[in-house]
């Protein structure tokens, strides 16, 4: 009996034969490493990626699926060198042999350090890793929120330290994934809860008591321990940083070991070098606070002291001054008095009198001060300097010693 495609009767179908190419090229050759330089690099809309992995001397069709692509940081660009595993298949609809990748790394940092820059690149263009956005973080926060692995350790050192510094500080955990292809979402999502708690604390409805308000957190630290720079990827994931920079709370980034620099890093308000480092920079040390607080007390006492002191020095001093020109102040009127005196004694009549003069004044009182006046057989009175005499008038003249012109 022939086998099929021996003889023009047992002739196979072209599916057949790719079919075939491909189970024999898949079970020849497993799973490997391929390294190359990508060229013709395109996006499908269905998110699959297509391109060629090409050097000096052949190319080879490449395609990664969308399922995988998701797990890649960021496309590689056109001539980048890179290594890609994969499985060598045909696509049997037209006879093609194609490389399927599921995983890709380039040269050094490559594809990683290319999703980094563009990510901060385009933060950067948005404001968003500018120090002057920064926020101070509160002095003595009442509560901390903690966004991280409920079953890290990153958590169980960040409360160590906290209950070792400060025991009245509370800590709010708020859980979510830190690795994985879940974690950018998980973090979104906790960084939403916690923006809406906090929005919804401001509120004044009768309904939030002010037992609750004082829970609401007034710093954040989030983060994780150390890691791979694939289990760190979700902090430089760019909704993550995004998150981060609308948060309505100052912030802390505490992601891996110190030498470990995320996005996240970039935007929060302080990066720490590690969870315990940012659980140190949150929260005073209660016995310092205290310290602080008595040395303050003192220095307040003392300057009242000091301040009350020098008041009463300056009143003395004020009333002294007062004192003294009053003191001029009523010397000067009592001059001024004696000066006023002296003249309105000149100036009175009885001074003139004093002087030898004397006044003539008629029956009615008035003063006869003209000849006119005096009519011969009346009476009238004669103010003296010590006493009155009647006299009456026997003749009026118009001439007197005092009325003649000096030759």
């Amino acid at each position: 009996m022939l086998a099929p495609g021996e003889s023009p009767d047992s002739a196979i179908s072209v599916l057949e034969l790719n079919e075939a190419a491909k189970a024999i090229i898949e079970g020849a050759i497993q799973r490997l490493w391929v390294k190359g330089e990508i060229s013709n690099f395109t996006k499908h809309r269905n998110g699959h990626w297509y391109f060629s992995l090409k050097d000096a001397s052949a190319q080879l069709p490449c395609v990664i699926w969308s399922r995988d692509v998701r797990r890649l940081p960021t496309a590689p660009t056109e001539g980048m060198t890179v290594m890609a595993r994969g499985q060598l298949t045909v696509y049997p609809a037209q006879g093609k042999m194609q490389f399927m990748i599921d995983a890709l790394e380039a040269e050094g940092e490559g594809l990683w350090k290319k999703a980094f820059d563009e990510t901060k690149a385009r933060l950067t263009k948005d404001g968003l890793t500018d120090p002057s956005r920064k926020r101070r973080l509160p002095r003595f926060p009442r509560t901390v929120a903690v966004i991280t692995s409920p079953d890290g350790a990153a958590l169980r050192d960040i409360i160590a330290v906290v209950r070792r510094r400060h025991p009245g500080v509370s800590v709010v955990v708020i859980p979510a994934a830190v690795q994985g292809e879940t974690a950018p979402d998980s973090l979104v999502w906790a960084l939403d809860r916690l923006s809406r708690w906090v929005a919804g604390s401001v509120s004044d409805s009768p309904m939030v008591s002010e037992a609750a308000r004082a829970l609401v957190p007034d710093l954040l630290i989030i983060g994780r321990g150390g890691g791979s720079r694939e289990d760190l990827w979700a902090f430089n994931d760019e909704r993550v940083a995004r998150a981060i920079a609308a948060c309505p709370i100052p912030t802390i980034s505490a992601v891996g070991h110190e030498t470990d620099v995320t996005i996240a890093d970039l935007v929060a308000d302080l990066r720490a070098a590690t969870p315990s480092v940012a659980a140190e920079s949150a929260v005073p040390v209660l016995v310092e606070v205290q310290q602080m607080l008595r040395n303050v007390a003192g220095m307040l006492t003392d300057a009242l002291e000091d301040q009350v002191a020098h008041g009463a020095r300056e009143l003395r001093q004020r009333a002294d001054g007062l004192a003294m020109r009053a003191g001029r102040v009523v010397e000067r009127r009592r001059a001024r008095v004696q000066q006023l005196a002296g003249r309105i004694e000149a100036l009175s009549p009885v001074a003139v009198l004093a002087r030898g003069f004397s006044v003539a004044r008629g029956a009615d009182g008035g003063t006869l001060g003209r000849r006119a006046a005096f009519t011969i057989g009346d009476t009238f009175d004669l103010l003296l300097h010590d006493g009155r005499v009647r006299a009456r008038t026997e003749s009026v003249h118009d001439d007197a010693p005092h009325l003649r012109e000096t030759p």
